[in-house]
This record gives C-alpha cells, sequence and structure tokens, in this order.
C-alpha cells in the first residue's frame, strides 16, 4: 500500500553556528548498502520512473525542493513534496516512483538498502503493475 510509504523526521540539532541531522540505524527499517544523489537535474526533467522488488530507501531533498510521485501499482497513488533537510522519505519495495518538479539547485540524496542490482529494477509500468497485482 502507497501508506506503507511516509516521511520520517529525521534529529536536528539547532547552532546558530548551522544546523545538523544525522540519521543512524535506528532512524530507518533497513540498513544502508548504498548511498547515492542526483543534482544539476535540467527544469521540466523527470527522474527514477521505476520499482524495485526488494530495495527500500530513504529519499532527502537535501537542498532545494521536488515532487514524489508513488504508486503501489493496484491503483493507488500520492504526491509528496520533500522540501527540508531533516526529513526523510521511506519507499519500501514493490514501490513506483517518479520524481519531478525539481527547483533550481535541488539535490536528492537517497539511502538505499541494497546495493545496486540491475535484476531488481522494474524499468517497465506494465511488469511493475503485474508483479504488484500478484503479490
Amino acid at each position: 500500500m502507497v501508506a506503507e510509504c511516509k516521511v520520517i523526521d529525521l534529529p536536528r540539532i539547532n547552532d546558530p553556528r548551522g544546523n545538523l541531522t544525522f540519521v543512524q540505524g535506528e532512524h530507518i527499517p533497513f540498513e544502508i548498502k548504498r548511498v547515492y544523489y542526483l543534482y544539476d537535474v535540467p527544469g521540466g526533467a523527470t527522474r527514477a520512473g521505476h520499482g524495485h522488488k526488494k530495495l527500500q530507501q530513504l529519499m532527502i531533498a537535501m537542498s532545494g525542493s521536488f515532487d514524489v510521485t508513488l504508486d503501489n501499482g493496484k491503483g493507488e497513488r500520492q504526491k509528496i513534496h520533500l522540501n527540508r533537510s531533516y526529513n526523510g522519505l521511506y519507499i519500501p519495495s514493490m514501490m513506483w516512483r517518479d520524481l519531478d518538479n525539481f527547483s533550481s539547485g535541488a539535490v536528492c540524496l537517497v539511502l538505499a538498502s541494497e546495493v545496486y542490482e540491475e535484476s531488481d529494477y522494474f524499468r517497465h509500468y506494465e511488469d511493475f503493475a503485474a508483479a504488484a497485482k500478484e503479490a
């Protein structure tokens, strides 16, 4: 269900010299095995457009903002706007995601539960939806 996706408030340490946010194991429901980030996304571009069989993610707008549209392949969709570096969007496995509406200078940080493995990806929505309906 799309309801399994949730925005997680990460710890914030406010300081006049600059704030600090951190992520530790107890903050997210998976062990981090990969970290990557998206940046310099051209205006009007869409990223992601895929789903994962087993990989889970925490997506953070480190700078700027963007929208994440989540789809469970069973007719449920939800759009979430990320624009705070102390919020992370938890995305479980078997969830299609599209990213768009990137602000100028936006940086999307992704913490992932698995190393890159092409066989874990659904690259075509029709294949994802068929698998989601069987699950």
